[in-house]
């Protein structure tokens, strides 16, 4: 087996990875489920890649997430760092302090309260233990509380990342970072973030809770890691990261740069800050990962990923779902069997590729483009069914990647594309092998948009939808992810109630149309920040990139850019 160990860092990274462990646990429910469909039964997928198995001190077994989640102090809602969701107030009283004399007084916060769905998840823990899927939208006569009041009661009172999760998790997981209180002090750029972390022993505490989950491993194909890369938790996943280059130089990171819902800046050097942020972060990530992914689009609800969907913008419980869809998707051909009958065209999965093989398949052997695009189609359309013509259904995935360029020609581009549980044009099922098929010949017609090399995964199992999934989908979107006639509201939402799996499609490509994206970060950089007089030098300076160290920031984003660039004689040094 070939684990995968999970960091998430920061706030939205959180939110995402809450939906990513919820489509987990809802496979497994369905999996364990011996009257349900029998297309989640699948061996060919395997849990153990992201799980492991431990027993509690009282015997009990447990199956927890390879995870560490690094948020704000008290960023858990109603849960406990140790992984419960309890709102019991600690028990210790400070006047028991036999060495202090003098008075003592005790302030203690109201605990957060539970919304309906987590009191509903206590109440069916109560009265059936041993039950392994939460929140399952099977009906179950004895909840008091109706699934139809628990959707509502998501859309309105999700506060927190926890307030959505449904799955158990190991008491080393958690982890909030000492006096970083994100309703007190502004933490909002990667100055801030290592400032705080570096050097701390913050940092040690969580390399020995990564060493935990590392070493107990057979043999790990590498560490998914998703950063909140809106402020300074960036700076805080770089130094994370740097210690995992250094401790494990073989495992390769796969790295998710996550940006929530956009605000605009209220002034200019709120702009500065900003725009130094981004190239800061994205030359000291990139450094420390085999494969960067930048997502977070700043309007998820105007964009062509959002055609079927009903996105708020403004909630992070909407946005993240998608990105978590899509994550989901590309982590599929890490845990899908590459031998024996299932991998091939009449099994029930086909493509396996580990986080190293996809990261040397789109970067190459020189690590030249450490930056790919992540595009999704959700729901994926019928195969075939998507139009006519060459690459109808490529043409269906839309990037989740921001200022990325559209109809680059790029004969160097390398795509590696994931299909799971696609519908035929007739609304049935497809093969393993009627996918395959029908996705080659989009790219076996060749024409200008030609990579240069793709690879396939494709798995029969669509995306379950959990029951804490937000009501996203549009009217047009029917019970299994296909199509269905217009006419009524069509700004109506449809929700896990009504909507129970949808196909999906999600794309990583290395390719020249992210030129866009760097070079910006660039060009802001070495304007704002290393030009004589210019106006971020100061701030990078409280930041604590000495000018040395500035300098080789905006050298590595112009060879970043350089190696994107397939006209570099056109490129322009303007401001």
């Amino acid at each position: 087996m070939r684990e995968i160990v999970t960091l998430q860092v920061g706030g939205f990274a959180n939110f995402i990875g809450s939906h990513f462990w919820n489509f987990q646990d809802e496979l497994l429910g369905l999996a364990d489920d011996a009257y349900g469909d029998p297309i989640y039964r699948s061996p060919s997928l395997d849990m153990d890649v992201l799980y492991r198995s431990g027993e509690t001190q009282q015997g009990n077994l447990t199956y927890t997430p390879r995870l560490i989640s690094i948020g704000f102090q008290g960023s858990l809602g109603s849960l406990s760092p140790s992984g419960s969701s309890s709102n019991e107030i600690p028990s210790s009283d400070p006047s028991d302090i036999i060495t202090w004399v003098g008075g003592v007084s005790k302030r203690v916060s109201e605990p957060h309260k539970k919304n309906l769905f987590l009191q509903s998840l206590c109440e069916e823990q109560t009265t059936d233990n041993a039950s392994a899927s939460y929140g399952s939208k099977s009906g179950d006569e004895s909840l008091i509380i109706e699934d139809k009041e628990l959707t509502e009661s998501l859309e309105n009172d999700v506060n927190f990342w926890t307030d959505f999760s449904k799955v158990h998790y190991h008491h080393r997981t958690f982890y909030e970072l000492h006096g970083s209180w994100g309703t007190v002090q502004e933490f909002d750029n990667y100055g801030i973030g290592k400032q705080l972390f570096s050097g701390s022993l913050q940092a040690e505490e969580i390399s020995d809770r990564l060493r935990f989950f590392v070493e107990e491993c057979d043999h790990i194909q590498g560490i998914q890691c998703i950063v909140d890369d809106s402020g300074g938790f960036s700076g805080v996943a770089a130094d994370l990261l740097e210690h995992v280059a250094d401790e494990y130089p073989n495992k390769p990171v796969l790295l998710y740069s996550a940006r929530g819902p956009y605000s605009k800046a209220t002034s200019k050097r709120e702009s500065v800050k900003r725009a130094l942020h981004d190239a800061v972060s994205l030359s000291m990530l990139s450094s420390f990962c085999r494969l960067m992914v930048p997502i977070g689009l700043p309007s998820l609800s105007s964009s062509q990923v959002s055609a079927f969907l009903r996105v708020d913008d403004s909630k992070p419980f909407h946005c993240s779902a998608v990105y978590a869809a899509s994550m989901h998707s590309i982590s599929l051909p890490f845990r899908m069997d590459p031998l024996g009958p299932a991998s091939n065209s009449s099994g029930h999965v086909s493509g396996a590729v580990d986080i190293a093989e996809l990261a040397h398949m789109l970067s190459g052997q020189t690590w030249q483009n450490r930056v790919a695009i992540l595009d999704a189609a959700m729901p994926a359309p019928a195969l075939n069914g998507y139009g006519t013509g060459r690459g109808s259904f490529q043409r269906s995935l839309h990037p989740l990647t921001p200022e990325t360029a559209a109809d680059v020609e790029d004969p160097q581009a390398v795509e590696s594309l994931v299909v799971h549980g696609a519908l035929s044009s007739g609304g049935q099922r497809a093969s393993i092998s009627e996918a395959t098929s029908s996705i080659c010949s989009g790219y076996d017609e060749g024409g200008s948009t030609r990579p240069r090399f793709f690879h396939i995964s494709v798995a029969l199992c669509p995306l379950p939808i959990p029951l804490p999934f937000p009501s996203i989908f549009g009217p047009l979107v029917d019970r299994h992810g296909g199509m269905v006639g217009g006419g009524g509201n069509q700004q109506r939402r449809r929700g896990a109630l009504e909507v129970s799996s949808i196909p999906m499609a999600a794309r990583l490509r290395s390719t020249a149309a992210v030129l866009p994206f760097v070079q910006r970060r660039s060009d802001d950089f070495r304007r704002l920040g290393v030009q004589r007089g210019s106006a971020g030098a100061r701030l990078l300076s409280e930041w604590g990139l000495a000018m040395d160290e500035a300098e080789d920031v905006g050298e590595a984003l112009s060879k970043m850019a350089t190696a994107l660039n397939p006209h570099p004689d056109l490129s322009s040094d303007s401001d």
